[in-house]
């Protein structure tokens, strides 16, 4: 007799991080996986079946976690998400369903690391709904954190023409610092599928940091090197930086906040390494993915 598998809802199961998580829980083929997006009949990725929810709607949420195991969570700021609304809808909603395992897709709280200095609102927003998630009574809770993805050099990062003809990089970030984590995005879903698998190790507030490499730009621009593409880099003040892109306030104070803290701000060097053990596979270099996305 076949024994009924614990359904794991994902909630942003058509963004970055969530894709990432849908394919892992799949690929280890221990859990159903349930989709969770406001377009189900639209969904065409892997999890075995996808239903529609909505994180501004509490009773959409109820209705998608019902008979879940685990549910995982994400809010994008730059989808316009008030997150700290969003994650604590999604708290409740997970603890009138009955879900035994939250796992929560947060980053560090810039503002009391740096006394108020950088503003970092996609960092932070996510940060204060921390204690809710401890706080909700789950049976098991893990906080997983994503680092500066190597997609987004694919995306809003990707080099551009420099007004002295080059192409390249203008950022408002000491090129010569290795502060900044980055990550194939997709290796999320090994850290999370990897929590789910071993709740009693991963489970019980723990910290999972995913980072594959500490890397300054000068090494970024070392990789593409070797991969036969020259680019260039200069340095702005940040007042300049603010003012050349939306949102560039808070990138600035992202670059500031890395030069101080790192990406991953103090003491993030054993909730990385506690990723990599709980982990259901090896992390792709950037090497590697280079090579993969030429």
């Amino acid at each position: 007799m076949n024994k009924i598998k614990k359904t794991i809802a994902v909630i942003g199961a058509t963004g970055s991080q969530g894709k990432g998580v849908v394919n892992a829980l799949v690929n280890d083929s221990s859990f159903n996986v349930r989709a969770l997006t406001r377009n189900p009949e639209r969904y065409s990725g892997n999890a075995h079946e996808a239903v529609y929810a909505d994180l501004t709607d509490l009773q959409s949420l109820q209705d998608a976690f019902k008979d879940a195991y685990g549910v995982f969570v994400v809010t994008n700021y730059w989808g316009g998400a008030d997150e700290i609304g969003q994650g604590k809808n999604a708290v409740e909603a997970a603890k009138e369903a009955g879900v035994h395992h939250f796992v929560w897709s947060t980053l560090p709280d810039v503002e009391t690391i740096s006394n108020g200095e950088f503003d970092v609102p996609f960092f932070t927003n996510k940060s204060k709904v921390d204690d809710a998630v401890k706080n909700a009574g789950f049976k098991y809770t893990t906080f997983v954190e994503a680092p500066f993805y190597f997609q987004n050099l694919a995306a809003w990062l990707a080099p551009q023409q420099q007004q002295d003809g080059t192409t390249g990089w203008t950022l408002p970030l000491d090129p010569t610092k290795e502060v900044v984590h980055w990550s194939d995005i997709n290796d999320m879903g090994k850290v999370v599928a990897g929590a789910f698998l071993q709740p009693k190790k991963a489970g019980n507030g723990n910290y999972l940091t995913l980072a594959t490499e500490l890397f300054s730009f000068n090494d970024i621009i070392i990789a593409y090197k070797r991969q036969g593409k020259e680019y260039s880099y200069s340095q702005v003040p940040g007042a300049m930086f603010s003012t050349l892109m939306e949102g560039g306030k808070g990138v600035t104070d992202m670059f500031g906040f890395c030069e101080k803290y790192t990406y991953m701000g103090p003491g993030s060097a054993s909730r990385i390494e506690f990723a990599k053990e709980i982990a259901t596979g090896e992390f792709v270099s950037f090497d590697a993915w280079l090579n993969q996305n030429k």
